[in-house]
């Protein structure tokens, strides 16, 4: 019988993908996956997703307690039948117990770190990129996007390596947002497409972002949803769709948005 307590963690599941389970360990959840559907369909969509966490809070682990850290992670057993020594180091279940070990130095981080895609639609692809994306951003707070304010030429240099991935042409004045501070410009990766998230601080709300990725589902007018608190306005072009995500009211995140759309064409 399956209860709360046998079901695996997402940690769990992400290293089995990773094959850092033991072999009892390892059949234990493919027999779990044979008999319930819910883990069988996280554990696919944990396959899928492909958003490089470790790059995107490399900021926020360097502000860890590194030595906590390492202490940390040295004093977890080694597994028979897990990995060779000579195996990646920076494995997915590794990282998650650096985030965990982030909250030592008073940094918050959501439980549901690897926790996306709950009940997305296959069929969906737009509205399942989003969902990826909003989980995602709830993991940020203030103190993630801490730091000065990139200078302009900085900034253009971020995007501009957005650029060369997306096609897309964007400048600092066209991704600037009225009130809110540029912090900085990632180059991510879903479903084995690139993604760019440009990620802002607004004083008075929070994390803000906006995130692009190719897209070939055609022009849409732009629209309002709201996904784990946060307001999200999306549209795309011909080639690309966009979303704007933050805690701001749904009415100053509505005309943001357009100010990005007059700016940038987009």
């Amino acid at each position: 019988m399956i209860t709360k307590s046998t079901i695996p963690s997402d940690e769990d599941l992400t290293a089995f993908i990773d094959g850092e389970l033991t072999a009892e360990e390892a059949a234990r959840i493919e027999a779990i996956v044979k008999q319930d559907a819910s883990v069988a369909e996280r554990l696919e969509f944990l396959a899928r997703a492909s958003l490089p966490f470790e790059q995107a809070f490399a900021p926020l682990l360097q502000e860890a307690p590194h030595e906590k850290l390492e202490a940390m992670l040295a004093a977890i057993p080694a597994h028979k039948g897990a990995r060779s020594a000579s195996a990646p180091a920076a494995t997915r279940r590794r990282f998650l117990g650096a985030l965990a070990a982030s909250l030592v130095a008073g940094i918050t981080i959501d439980r549901t770190v690897i926790g996306i895609g709950r009940g997305f639609s296959a069929k969906d692809e737009s509205s399942e990129w989003r969902a990826v994306v909003a989980d995602y951003i709830s993991l940020y707070t203030a103190e993630t996007l801490a730091g000065p304010v990139p200078g302009r030429q900085d900034q253009a240099a971020q995007l501009a390596s957005l650029d060369e991935k997306l096609g897309l042409s964007l400048s600092a004045e066209a991704v600037s947002l009225p009130g809110v501070d540029f912090k900085r410009a990632l180059l991510l990766q879903y479903d084995g497409k690139p993604l760019a998230q440009i990620a802002y601080l607004d004083p008075e709300t929070g994390p803000m972002a906006l995130c692009i990725v190719k897209s070939d589902a055609g022009p849409k007018a732009p629209d309002l949803e709201n996904r784990k608190g946060m307001n999200v306005v999306y549209w795309s072009s011909g080639t690309h769709a966009f979303m704007l995500i933050g805690h701001a009211a749904a009415h100053k995140m509505t005309a943001i948005a357009d100010g990005v759309r007059e700016r940038s064409a987009v």
